[in-house]
């Protein structure tokens, strides 16, 4: 049951169990307090009260005695005040001592005494006072001359001090059980605290593991599909959750694309066989055994219309009998039974549940009805030119119906093209006759001439119908280019499905690690850093994917602006200075003296290519340097390129493994390396060459590859040197344009002068700005609560109030309820109400004009940019959400406020 659960339910689940654990932890070290409490109580209370006790009966005997003394000597009655006193109260004393004490020892002394304390009573006390009372002061002076009373008094106080330190043994032993006791509640509190901690260990193993194995398997499979590998491949996980959602998703793309696919190479295949014939028996046996292949029916016919006939003839049957003649008939005429009328109406009939004696369908072994009958109509510009009959055994599902339409109207095109071609072969054999009958009948050169005029006419209508062949090819090729539109749109769906995800993933990862909190180990901040890492390397493995796609379909475009080359020393130092003090590598820039300072190219590509082909020399170089030098060259001339006029050549140089010179052209194809062991020591997809030499050809340059005598390889780019502007859109017709990757990196007028703005205001990208923030409202928009807690986590640590809807709806009326709000982040992929519709409602009917609204979308294509900015977001920003770029656009915004 809990891998059912989403994450955020596993997640609760495991905080449950913890509580739960505490409040049992609570439980018992609340009892065990109270036991403790109680054996306090009766240290303090009991035995210092049974002290007092055994104090008051000893000073009453003092107060009897001295009373008595007292009386005894002056005869004045107050003395006798404190002897009745003490008499009374020492029973009083002695009762409630007797009730505190069970042991029998103690009692045996309380009677001792008791008993002492009657005889004093008895033999001094009484007699004492009673004498004096009447006079018989001899009687008292004798008394006193022998005072027996004062030995029972001393043994009192012997008694009594032998009781406290009876007592007093006891309390000590009520001490040392009471440390004891203290020690087995701290070896309680310590053992049920590593419960606890063992019982969240495992829970936050057992849960982190299961989400963590489920996105490997889901990286997985995605790298299979960008190394190529086949798309039968299908991933199956056990939870529940979003993961499960993920690849559910990915599955159904994958079994789309895999079905169309087998239908373009079906389709394919078919016009491949069919543009070989020239007949048309053999061009409808062809078509209709591969059909039959394909289709898998038993039983089928071709009828042929004939032009300027009113019936059909059959061309073709399969598993019909011997020959063309069999089962069915020959001809039939238009609008006679269900294939005269499917040519007359010209829709597909479709019949199931057959007699049993429709037409048998034999084989070696026997022989059955069948259970489907269709019938359909093969049409060109409109008119019928065949009809297909088929019978099978089984339904078939309805994408073999669809197939069945497209090849249909293949074959209308073939069997156009073929029947013309019949007839303008037709129409020459009789040209050839008319001729050799003007060379041998000139008398009838009159009639020759009209005949040859009918001849051109036709020749014309011939003609005509090669241009709509012609069309009939340029529909084709629109086909074709629908197809690519499919696989952009593929690309585009998955960039969405990976984004999202990513973004809270990163985000929060990338929170971990800062740990603004302070509250996580260094092995914890290690561990989301891993995560934050892999992240952005399946992000970079997603952008090289998309940038390849875009390369591939020729709608890349540059710009063009000057680079400073004396930069490159700084820059790339700071790209890979790191790198190099990491695997201990000496690492140079070196620029030529005859280079100059300035030339135009397109800077962010130039910078991209050199970036793989260092990150290449890095990765493969172990020991010794690696080195970028920069030298100008009059010219340049190879087999592959050639460039007159000067050209900058870049130098990558490195002391690594090396690239055998048969494999020199194999790695610069999309998703290959030298050798199968590389990849999988050094890790990568291998289409960091590939994209680099169409973006280099993009530049109108060229990219080379050679090795070095000893050892490492030399990679050179080489680009026109330019130094004046030049029109990127005068290229050739080979050039690419930029992917989508990069528009999203891209810095239009207004993205510089946010830049400019935030240099010339003082705040730098890595910055605190919590007090520039501080008391902004933000409303983040988003119908993923991932994306929303990531979010909000992040804009609440500068200090912002967070809003959040997660809908379109939601969205308007946090708006209408809320007048304080200070900008708005709208993702624009969300169900029912989406954010091009929510944007026109703030725009348009509520006059929300001045609000800044930043639209968050996973698509990165330039149209979606375009798209939001039209339909009125005040800017763009793709998932997955760079935070320091986010965080400069809101403070570009949020400039006024600040003022």
């Amino acid at each position: 049951m809990l891998w059912n659960l989403k994450i955020r339910g596993k997640i609760a689940v495991g905080y449950f169990m913890i509580v739960l654990l505490l409040g049992l932890f609570l439980l018992i070290v609340q009892g065990r307090i109270k036991e403790l409490e109680k054996e306090t109580e009766l240290l303090s209370g009991h035995d210092m009260h049974v002290n007092e006790l055994i104090d008051k009966i000893e000073k009453n005997v003092l107060d009897m005695e001295t009373g008595q003394r007292g009386f005894a000597l002056t005869g004045n009655e107050s003395y006798l005040v404190p002897y009745n006193e003490g008499n009374e109260d020492w029973q009083e004393n002695f009762a409630d001592l007797k009730g505190m004490i069970t042991d029998a020892t103690q009692l045996e002394n309380l009677e001792n005494i008791r008993d002492n304390i009657k005889l004093w009573i008895e033999e001094a006390g009484q007699p004492v006072v009673q004498n004096k009372q009447q006079g018989h002061d001899d009687e008292v002076a004798s008394y006193f001359q022998a005072d027996t009373g004062k030995a029972i008094v001393d043994q009192i106080r012997s008694q009594s001090d032998r009781f406290r330190e009876i007592e007093a043994g006891k309390t000590a032993e009520r001490v040392v059980e009471l440390k004891d006791r203290n020690q087995e509640l701290f070896l309680t509190m310590y053992v049920l605290w590593t419960l606890v901690a063992l019982a969240s260990i495992i829970a936050s193993t057992m849960i982190s593991g299961g989400i963590v194995r489920a996105m490997k398997d889901v990286i997985a499979m995605i790298q299979g599909i960008s190394e190529g590998r086949s798309l039968k491949t299908r991933l199956n996980v056990s939870t529940k959750d979003e993961i499960n959602d993920l690849v559910e998703t990915t599955n159904r793309l994958l079994d789309k694309v895999e079905k169309e696919q087998i239908a373009s190479e079906r389709i394919t295949g078919m016009s491949l066989k069919l543009q070989e014939k020239t007949d048309i028996y053999s061009l409808c046996d062809t078509f209709l055994y591969r059909l039959a292949t394909m289709l898998e029916f038993q039983f089928g016919a071709i009828y042929v219309a004939r032009e300027n006939e009113d019936e059909l003839t059959k061309i073709s049957a399969y598993a019909g009998g011997e020959g063309r003649n069999g089962v069915g008939r020959e001809r039939i005429k238009w609008g006679e039974g269900l294939v005269g009328q499917c040519a007359q109406d010209q829709h597909l009939i479709h019949l199931s549940d057959l007699p049993d004696y429709y037409i048998p369908i034999q084989s070696g072994l026997g022989v059955t009805p069948p259970r489907q009958l269709i019938i359909a109509p093969v049409l060109f510009e409109g008119r019928t030119v065949a009809v297909i009959e088929t019978a099978s055994l089984t339904q078939w599902p309805t994408a073999d119906l669809e197939l069945l339409r497209k090849l249909v109207e293949l074959f209308g095109v073939s069997v156009n093209s073929v029947t013309t071609r019949s007839k303008i072969q037709q129409l020459y054999n009789e040209a050839q006759i008319m001729n050799e009958e003007l060379q041998t009948q000139s008398e009838e050169l009159l009639a020759q001439t009209h005949e040859l005029i009918n001849l051109n006419g036709k020749l014309e209508n011939q003609k005509r119908v090669a241009e709509n062949t012609a069309a009939e090819l340029e529909t084709t090729n629109f086909e074709l280019e629908r197809s690519s539109k499919y696989k952009s749109e593929f690309l585009a769906n998955m960039s969405h499905e990976l984004r999202t995800p990513l973004n809270s993933m990163l985000l929060l990862s990338q929170l971990l690690t800062e740990n603004p909190s302070g509250n996580l180990t260094e092995e914890q901040r290690s561990f989301a850093s891993v995560i934050h890492s892999s992240g952005s390397d399946l992000l970079a493995i997603i952008n090289d994917i998309l940038d390849l796609s875009k390369v591939e379909a020729g709608k890349m475009q540059i710009e063009m602006s000057a680079v400073n080359l004396t930069e490159f020393p700084s820059v790339f130092q700071g790209y890979f200075g790191k790198t190099a003090e990491a695997k201990h590598l000496d690492f140079s820039v070196i620029l030529h003296p005859e280079i100059p300072d300035l030339f135009y190219t397109d800077e962010m590509r130039l910078h991209q290519i050199l970036r793989n082909l260092l990150s290449n020399a890095f990765k493969f170089t172990e020991k010794g340097e690696v080195r970028l030098e920069i030298s100008r060259r009059q010219d340049f001339r190879s087999e592959e390129y050639t460039r007159e006029g000067p050209v900058l050549a870049f130098d990558v140089i490195d002391t690594g493994i090396g690239i055998p010179p048969e494999k020199s052209e194999l790695i610069f194809e999309a998703f290959q390396q030298a050798d199968g062991s590389t990849a999988r020591k050094f890790g990568g997809t291998g289409l960091g060459l590939s994209i680099s030499l169409q973006l280099a050809r993009l530049l109108r340059g060229h990219l080379s590859l050679e090795g070095r005598p000893e050892g490492g390889s030399i990679f050179t780019l080489y680009l026109p040197l330019h130094e004046e502007p030049w029109d990127p859109e005068e290229r050739p017709a080979a050039a690419d344009g930029h992917s989508e990757s990069d528009e999203q990196g891209s810095a239009d007028g207004e993205r510089e002068s946010r830049s400019d703005w935030n240099q010339d205001a003082g705040y730098e990208e890595n910055s605190d700005g919590s007090t520039f923030f501080a008391g902004a409202t933000v409303l983040i928009v988003d119908d993923d609560q991932r994306n929303l807690y990531a979010l909000s986590q992040r804009l609440e640590g500068y200090g912002m109030r967070v809003l959040t809807a997660q809908s379109g709806f939601e969205c308007l009326e946090k708006v209408r309820s809320t007048s304080a709000i200070d900008l708005i982040l709208l993702d624009i992929m969300m169900p029912v109400l989406d954010g091009y519709d929510t944007l026109s409602i703030l725009r348009d009917e509520m006059q929300l004009h001045e609000l800044p609204i930043i639209a968050v979308s996973a698509k990165t294509m330039k149209e979606e940019r375009q798209r939001c900015l039209a339909a009125g977001a005040s800017d763009f920003i793709s998932k997955p959400v760079q935070f320091r770029e986010l965080i400069r656009i809101m403070r570009y915004y949020l400039r006024d406020r600040a003022a």
